[in-house]
């Protein structure tokens, strides 16, 4: 039996959760949860980076003596060393408006599909490189680190970049499979703070002695380099049984693309704004991100004290297709007021605001139901890979309503499942780089309990839907 502790960060919690895997199958327990609450301090929102770090020891000290940690969280935001390896600062959240124009400057001056051919990936105006060119304190940096990385180097005192999360902040050659140095001299970036590549497998190192003494872990215990991007962990955990299938990891974002064993750099996929991200073993994520159930989220915390079983409900029992908005438009990016800016999207395309909260929902899940329905068929189209099944993994795997609405809107059967997919995936890899685990999908196929949606014949509803928003 091994055991494994999978560091699970995201944008409002993280976890320690442990993985044994023991007679063909893995159980996961739940070791440790810990809120994360960005701060805005000065006009700028940040992560509360060493809270994090707290949650991370604690949780590994409840977790108890382990074969393994692997650390994924979110991609893009990183955090900057001085040449004495002190952190500069606080990470500056995605969400902060610091970058705001300076995707479009960069565009303008290196081109869009020069920048594409490099990287390519989706622009968004996060992307690390636009952070990078908008934070002052570049200047005073040594080393850059991605979040999963900076939390490995406190716990080991290694310095590393691992592949999958380097793929999408923009500085990465994603065919060479190495740091684009050309782009970042081109953009007057210092080259030297991108350190060494690990491949996700790879010994990240052994506990510092200060972590083993704070954790009660003995010192000899092995962190390692997992997928450490969670939609790549995530991706790694889908209980495929064949090549022919399409995701959704669904959570407060939506990535929803195929596996690739190549990226697609065409000028379609360009303009079609498709990303392609390091994936286990050489493979290629091609995907789109979308919105998700971030919009959904930050209408409930308007609402207040409201239970969301009771809204899924109603929304279930409402009028189908009364108003459609897009998930991708900017306006729902920022936290804020999202039942407003619902109303205001539709007032601008001239359409009937939902009227009430359970029409608000209903018209949220149509809309990302929508928005994934355009995705998987224009990643079907641009790549030639065909597709027979979508998997949803992560918390939107519990979404019934969403899940049944995706299968409708896309014509293809909806598996749903594992829900804990970024943490399987992370744990997996750990047991798979000891020789404890080969086949990680069938592992995950004979461990969890999956439900299939079947589409219910009304695609031409959807297509009709669909029409209506791409017209505006």
């Amino acid at each position: 039996m091994g055991v494994y502790a999978a560091v699970d960060l995201g944008a409002s919690s993280g976890r320690v959760m442990t993985a044994r895997i023991k007679d063909g199958r893995v159980r996961l327990t739940e070791a440790h949860r810990f809120a994360n609450r960005p701060v805005r301090v000065g006009g700028t929102l940040h992560w509360d980076i060493l809270a994090l770090y707290r949650g991370v020891l604690d949780g590994l000290r409840e977790a108890g003596p382990v074969d393994s940690i692997g650390i994924d969280s979110w991609a893009v935001d990183y955090g900057l060393l001085d040449g004495g390896g002190r952190l500069i600062g606080n990470p500056v959240h995605y969400r902060d408006g610091r970058t705001a124009g300076i995707m479009e400057r960069v565009t303008g001056e290196v081109g869009a599909d020069a920048l594409y051919q490099v990287g390519g990936l989706q622009f968004l105006p996060f992307n690390t490189v636009y952070q990078l060119l908008a934070d002052p304190d570049l200047g005073r940096a040594g080393t850059l680190l991605l979040i999963p990385d900076l939390l490995t180097h406190w716990l080991t005192g290694s310095v590393g970049a691992e592949t999958t999360n380097a793929s999408t902040t923009g500085l990465y050659d994603v065919r060479a499979g190495g740091w684009a140095r050309e782009l970042t001299d081109r953009l007057g970036l210092p080259a030297g703070i991108l350190p060494e590549l690990r491949q996700p497998g790879s010994a990240a190192g052994t506990l510092r002695a200060e972590v083993a003494a704070e954790t009660g872990l003995p010192g000899s215990t092995p962190v390692t380099a997992v997928a450490s991007h969670d939609t790549a962990s995530a991706v790694v955990a889908v209980p495929a049984a064949t090549e022919r299938f399409a995701y959704i990891s669904s959570g407060t974002w939506s990535l929803v693309g195929l596996e690739l064993p190549r990226p697609v750099l065409t000028e379609e996929s360009r303009l079609a704004n498709f990303t392609n991200e390091g994936g286990l073993d050489g493979t290629i994520r091609y995907l789109r991100n979308v919105m998700g159930l971030w919009i959904l989220q930050e209408c409930v915390r308007v609402w207040g004290d409201t239970g969301l079983t009771g809204l899924l409900a109603a929304a279930a029992q409402a009028p189908p297709f009364q108003a459609v908005i897009d998930p991708d438009d900017p306006a729902f990016l920022p936290p804020g007021d999202m039942p407003a800016r619902i109303t205001a999207f539709c007032e601008r395309t001239g359409q009937r605001p939902p009227a009430g909260r359970a029409q608000v929902v209903r018209c949220v899940l149509e809309s990302l139901a929508l928005a994934y329905r355009r995705a998987i068929r224009a990643a079907v189209r641009l790549s030639g890979q065909d597709v027979e099944v979508v998997h949803v993994v992560g918390g939107g795997a519990r979404n019934t309503l969403l899940c049944q609405m995706t299968a409708d809107a896309t014509g293809l059967p909806v598996v749903a499942g594992p829900v804990e997919a970024a943490t399987l995936g992370n744990a997996l890899v750990q047991a798979r780089a000891q020789g404890v685990v080969s086949d990680i999908r069938a592992l995950v196929r004979r461990s969890e309990r999956l439900v299939t949606y079947h589409p219910r014949g009304e695609e031409p509803a959807w297509a009709h839907a669909e029409a209506r928003i791409s017209d505006r």
